[in-house]
């Protein structure tokens, strides 16, 4: 019994598979990359000169900047070094 189970779900499995397959082409064709946007480095560098110029809040900057506070985080810990930042 627990055999033909496993059969029936590594065919479903692979029809999963396929039908994936099949959407990532089709969105590719439709001119889809289908990944996340580049983040805009220019921006980046701007949000944290506002972030240390404390003239903006977090979320002040992540509306005018249009990046959201955890990219802001991930980028000031990167710039310290550090594993993880104190607010």
């Amino acid at each position: 019994m627990f055999d033909m189970l496993s059969v029936l779900a590594e065919f479903e499995r692979d029809i999963i598979r396929e039908r994936t397959s099949a959407s990532f082409k089709a969105a590719r064709a439709r001119g889809r990359k289908g990944r996340r946007p580049k983040l805009n480095q220019q921006k980046l560098k701007q949000a944290l000169a506002l972030y240390h110029s404390k003239s903006m809040t977090v979320k002040e900057i992540q509306e005018a900047m249009g990046i959201s506070s955890t990219t802001l985080y991930r980028s000031l810990i990167k710039e310290k070094g550090a594993t993880s930042i104190t607010y």
